[in-house]
């Protein structure tokens, strides 16, 4: 043990007889008993794990799984970048927006964080081996991937029921790059793009710096309407149909396989090419195969890894519908962003074909599961579209709420969700009055919760000075 350790300390009784505690179950079992006496006060910041780790000679791995146990026990809350806090006889206080910023952020849509030490170990194998090959790493590799990472792509897909050679997948710095590379390549400045009338900010961004028009479609529970769909395609014989047909971004819609089937012979008969983006796809156990598998002669499929395993590993998989797309395609992409980082794309094919990135998926949709439970109870059931595969869910405020009011009485109170101007397509002030709340993210359950509860308060109890639409 160091001496130099000022913290909060453990006793641990080191020592392999039959019976004896494994030490992260005696970790927590310290915990619990130094709140009982006293030694640990409600609200006192434990030592980061590392360093509670090096103080006592053992594995890191060993005290972030004690403090895993210890605040499924309910004794301690852990927040990453605050670190872990005792909870004695109470909840530690989250603390409320400081300079009119909130600090419980569910506005940015990512997966919630696994917590797992055993995950968390996984992670840092695989990343050690990628850093055993650096050298290599460093060096500019395939516009589009290495042949390992394409096939890694390959294999990932079929997870999707999507069974395409390795020479068709591009492996993109993102979902961003992959989409920036197809607009480029199909939709010159000034042609019409079509979409949801609800759709990804990042289409309606690139849009404008591309100098393409969106048209926005009607969309009723299952997303975009065929036969609006049929009539756009005749009024302005647009280069693309961009979608999002899986828990759709905002709304967590999802079109059944029927609708699916009757936009690829729309898209067919008009000669228009579909941009599917499929960045939630994975999340679903089970559910209607991608429009790629129904229309392959006329599709840009794009599967990005944020959404599903994390959104730090800036990697997505992008399917040309032929050879000559390949080509235009590569070219597009070593224009804009030269290639993939292979430090990056290495690490995601470990991941891949390791059974990491299963594992992170399934915890992910597992904690969905958790977080759409607090949400329901939470909030209103006619207010809230959601489902146990996602992560986002879409308020629809009851009046008199307008979607900047609410979007800043609860930024007020210390929580940032996005009000729907930032998805609709088409003419200023036709928005929706609705709201999309990210669940996952940094926050953790506790603070899900605590923010889910004051939406609820909100709409259950509306403020008389609000006026609605505004």
């Amino acid at each position: 043990m160091s001496k130099k350790f000022d913290g909060w300390m453990p006793r641990l009784r080191k020592t392999s007889a039959p019976g004896a505690l494994p030490f992260y179950q005696q970790i927590a079992n310290a915990i619990a008993d130094d709140i009982t006496t006293g030694r640990l006060m409600p609200e006192q910041r434990l030592p980061a794990q590392r360093r509670l780790a090096a103080g006592l000679g053992i594995d890191f791995t060993t005290v972030a799984r004690a403090y895993v146990e210890a605040q499924r026990r309910g004794l301690v809350d852990s927040t990453v970048g605050r670190g872990t806090f005792v909870c004695g006889k109470r909840r530690p206080a989250i603390p409320r927006a400081v300079e009119g910023r909130p600090n419980i952020d569910l506005s940015m849509n990512m997966p919630p964080e696994p917590a797992s030490p055993e995950l968390a170990q996984l992670m840092q194998d695989g990343y050690a081996e990628v850093g055993a090959h650096l050298r290599d790493l460093l060096r500019y590799q395939d516009f589009c991937g290495s042949r390992a990472d394409r096939e890694a792509g390959a294999l990932w897909l079929r997870r999707r029921g999507l069974v395409v050679p390795e020479e068709r997948v591009l492996v993109t710095p993102g979902a961003q790059c992959a989409l920036l590379a197809v607009l480029g390549a199909i939709a010159p400045a000034g042609s019409v793009v079509c979409c949801e009338e609800l759709t990804y900010p990042g289409l309606r961004a690139l849009a404008g710096q591309l100098g393409l028009k969106l048209v926005g479609l009607p969309m009723d529970g299952e997303g975009i309407d065929a036969v609006a769909f049929a009539a756009a395609c005749a009024q302005y014989a647009p280069k693309a149909l961009y979608c999002n047909p899986t828990l759709l971004n905002p709304t967590t819609a999802v079109m059944s396989a029927q609708r699916r089937q009757a936009l690829v012979e729309v898209a067919r008969f008009h000669g228009v090419a579909i941009i599917e983006d499929d960045a939630y796809g994975f999340l679903p156990r089970s559910g209607p195969p991608p429009l790629a598998s129904m229309g392959p002669d006329i599709t840009f499929y794009i599967a990005g890894l944020a959404k599903c395993v994390g959104a730090g590993l800036r990697v997505a998989f992008l399917v040309a519908p032929d050879a000559h797309s390949t080509a235009r395609l590569t070219a597009a992409i070593r224009a804009t962003t030269t290639m993939v980082s292979p430090i990056t794309a290495a690490l995601a094919t470990r991941w891949i074909r390791d059974g990491t990135a299963d594992l992170m998926l399934a915890a992910i949709r597992k904690e969905c599961a958790v977080r759409h439970k607090i949400a329901l109870r939470a909030l209103p059931d006619a207010t809230v579209d959601a489902t146990p595969d996602s992560f986002h869910l879409w308020l629809r405020l009851p009046a008199p709420w307008g979607r900047r009011q609410f979007a800043e009485t609860m930024a007020a109170a210390g929580v940032a969700v996005v009000a729907s101007d930032a998805f609709a397509v088409g003419a200023p002030g036709m928005a929706p009055e609705a709201v999309r709340v990210c669940v996952g993210g940094m926050a953790d359950r506790y603070q899900i919760q605590h923010a889910l509860e004051l939406m609820g308060q909100a709409l259950r109890h509306p403020p008389p000075c609000v006026a609605h639409g505004v």
